[in-house]
């Protein structure tokens, strides 16, 4: 009786508190957002309350409870229902990222001069990382990080009963703070005589879609730049044609997806509560596989264009110029509107891998590999499904899990992220994530459902 008041008290203290911490940090944001004034002390404030509000918030919902699913009051929710909550979220994330990716003097970006707003808002960290002041991308990297580290602990301690769960955030969290975040603002900070380049190790291409850009290239390849300029250069296109085959052919394509890539770090914590969103109809699936796959064909041809002015140093092809007709739509239509805009803006309305599940060229191309040529697979034992349901709600993907599940028929779907989280919450632990053996590894339906009657497939059997 002790341990549960115990309990029952840090909810109540630590829900409330976390809460208000978390409300007085995005509160002070959204001053330094509308163009308020306010002294750095504030800043250092304003991230402290965020990063620590997140964190007690997460600890005290689900510390004091027992290990195990919890998700309850989704559907009742305002915020995680499609309701009044959710469209006002939807519409000011999306707000920010128009003025993030077309209007960042809104946000107080000064070409010449200094800085105004939000953007100066964060000048003091930006200095004090690497010598320089903010950008819109500083301010951005910035709270992203915060929202991905404070809520993977949320994370962690609503899926504690599974330790794929806990490593696998722990992966995304570090992976974010220090390979997207603080190793590529301390090297631009030591190297500012350097030409920029992207420095954050796992941002490949095709996700990276300007990696093969002249700009970028000669970058790279610059005298100024030196050894480490050649580095991620070679690094980068290791990365895409030997790494990422590789690694999908022997862990699928989860090793990204949920255990380094930021989209899937994001989408994962901050994104968790809108998982269960996703549209698992087959008529999603048939546009799943035309957008997505449709994307990484337009950012081939993209590249390939884009190639072939860099080596014939021209600046059109066909006739057409390259920046217009290829470069800029892109950017526009892919690399901001539908990975940030939709992908992100998006999460209280669609779910929270639109953007990978029918857009991330990356996801794409992994998934190729996956489906084709791969040893993971998410194995079933039809026999102790209990047709809950739980699976399929919570596939942030829109896999229909249980309809597997209930024929004992391995999932082997290019769109699988591996997050696992199918397999957490079953309560019969039907689904378990494997590597093995090619062979079998997609089975054709071992039971036979008919109108009369249900049996076993006995060609297969």
């Amino acid at each position: 009786m002790s341990n549960t008041n115990e309990n029952n008290l840090v909810k109540s203290l630590g829900v409330p508190t976390g809460l208000m911490l978390s409300f007085i940090g995005l509160v002070i944001l959204i001053l330094s957002w509308v163009g308020v004034s306010l002294s750095p002390i504030f800043m250092w404030i304003c991230l402290g309350s965020l990063l620590t509000g997140m964190m007690v918030f997460g600890i005290s919902t689900y510390a004091g409870e027992s290990e195990g699913i919890k998700n309850n009051g989704i559907w009742t929710n305002t915020l995680t229902n499609r309701g009044l909550l959710a469209w006002v979220s939807g519409v000011v994330i999306t707000g920010f990222y128009v003025e993030l990716y077309w209007f960042p003097e809104m946000l107080g970006l000064s070409a010449e001069g200094t800085n105004t707003g939000l953007i100066a808002f964060f000048d003091p960290l930006s200095y004090a990382l690497k010598g320089a002041p903010a950008s819109q991308w500083f301010v951005y990297g910035t709270i992203y990080t915060i929202c991905i580290v404070g809520l993977g602990v949320k994370f962690i301690f609503k899926y504690r009963h599974s330790r794929y769960q806990m490593w696998r955030t722990i992966s995304v969290m570090a992976a974010q703070l220090f390979l997207a975040y603080f190793i590529p603002e301390i090297l631009e900070g030591m190297n500012q005589d350097q030409p920029y380049f992207v420095k954050d190790l796992k941002h490949f291409w095709p996700l990276n879609y300007y990696f093969f850009e002249d700009w970028h290239l000669n970058n790279m390849t610059d005298q100024a730049s030196g050894s480490m300029g050649m580095f991620y250069m070679v690094w980068g296109i290791l990365g895409f044609t030997v790494l990422t085959p590789i690694i999908t052919y022997y862990v699928g394509k989860r090793w990204y997806c949920s255990w380094i890539c930021g989209c899937g770090g994001l989408a994962e914590t901050a994104g968790d509560p809108f998982r269960h969103l996703s549209d698992k109809s087959i008529k999603s699936w048939k546009l799943e596989r035309w957008l997505i796959h449709g994307v990484l064909v337009y950012i081939t041809v993209v590249t390939a264009v884009v190639l072939y002015a860099y080596f014939t140093n021209s600046s059109s092809f066909m006739g057409l110029d390259i920046y217009t007709y290829f470069r800029k739509p892109y950017a526009f239509l892919i690399g901001a509107a539908f990975s940030g805009i939709i992908g992100v803006g998006f999460y209280p309305l669609l779910g929270n891998r639109v953007w990978c599940r029918f857009g991330c060229p990356m996801a794409a191309y992994m998934g190729i590999v996956q489906r084709f040529k791969s040893r993971f697979r998410i194995t079933t034992n039809g026999g102790q499904c209990i047709s809950c349901g739980n699976c399929s709600t919570y596939c942030e993907q829109g896999i229909d899990v249980r309809a597997y599940a209930q024929k004992g028929q391995n999932i082997v779907r290019a769109s699988c992220v591996g997050c696992g989280v199918c397999s957490a919450v079953c309560p019969r632990g039907v689904l378990k994530l494997e590597n093995g053996p090619e062979e079998n590894r997609v089975t054709d339906n071992p039971i036979l459902i008919g109108h009369e009657k249900t049996e076993l497939n006995k060609e297969i059997i």
